[in-house]
């Protein structure tokens, strides 16, 4: 069972699941916006379903730093757009 950390060198300080690159905001991602099972998410990312939910729990347990994350992202999404509007499509 892992938890859920930060740390500045990895995913820019991001909260994600210890010992691994996946972020809170992407499992959130995937299950809310996405409407993927938990269960797939797990098996798709090579985790347990119970880190599948403790990252769902930390995302309603921040929401204002989840907010902030998502911000962030699309705005760095918006300004590869613009230096490279072929690269990534909406």
């Amino acid at each position: 069972m892992s938890e859920i950390v930060t740390t500045d060198e990895v995913l820019s300080g991001d909260p994600r699941i210890d010992g691994t690159r996946i972020g809170v905001v992407h499992v959130a991602g995937r299950v809310l916006d996405d409407e993927e099972s938990p269960a797939v998410v797990a098996a798709d990312y090579d985790l347990s379903l119970a880190d599948v939910h403790r990252a769902l729990a930390y995302y309603y347990d921040h929401p204002d730093e989840m907010q902030r994350i998502r911000r962030e992202e699309r705005a760095a999404i918006e300004r590869i757009r613009e230096q490279e509007p072929r690269i990534v499509e909406p």
